[in-house]
């Protein structure tokens, strides 16, 4: 059965390890998983326009949405580990994602800060780099994710986090609604 594991959360916070881990864990089980980072979408697709203003972003996530709704709709278990933090993409995924379970990865803004191997959040403070999520940016978290995982200092293990994300996700699994038709549009 098709389902989109839709992990979001600041930079820094785990998104893509904890992404990487669900999926290792998901086929060790025997389970077809594939993950899409936003990053390497981003990446992949190389759009000169896509910036990283509001709008730029806005146009990113939805390309991440379809691609996640085209995978999902192949039966596949689509992990994705993207910032996406705008209440629109999130009602979109809801409306229009198979399976949609919604996780939120939070982590204090220090904790984030010396984390911050990509220099995000150094830039910004030196004033080097504009639209930073959670700092020039306003931030949109979920309204009502389905899981909502800590990890802030303390938690140091991510296949502690994948664990805890995976007993959730199977918890409710056969509860999530199989929305989404391949022929919907997403967004602009």
């Amino acid at each position: 059965m098709a389902h989109v594991i839709w992990i979001t959360g600041l930079s820094a916070v785990g998104k893509t390890s904890t992404a990487e881990t669900v999926v290792e864990q998901l086929r060790a089980s025997g389970e077809v998983a594939v993950m899409l980072d936003g990053d390497a979408v981003r990446d992949i697709v190389r759009d000169a326009s896509t910036g990283h203003d509001r709008d730029s972003r806005i146009a990113n996530a939805y390309r991440i949405c379809r691609l996640a709704q085209f995978m999902a709709k192949q039966d596949l278990i689509v992990v994705v580990a993207t910032m996406s933090l705008f209440h629109e993409i999130h009602h979109w995924n809801r409306d229009n994602l198979p399976g949609y379970f919604e996780v939120l990865i939070e982590a204090d803004l220090e904790t984030l800060r010396a984390r911050d191997f990509k220099g995000v959040y150094g830039g910004a403070d030196g004033g080097e780099a504009r639209n930073v999520v959670g700092v020039d940016l306003a931030v949109e978290f979920p309204e009502k994710p389905n899981l909502v995982l800590d990890n802030d200092r303390t938690t140091t293990d991510r296949r502690e986090l994948a664990a805890d994300l995976l007993r959730a996700f199977r918890a409710a699994a056969h509860v999530l609604p199989q929305r989404g038709s391949i022929g919907a549009e997403a967004g602009r």
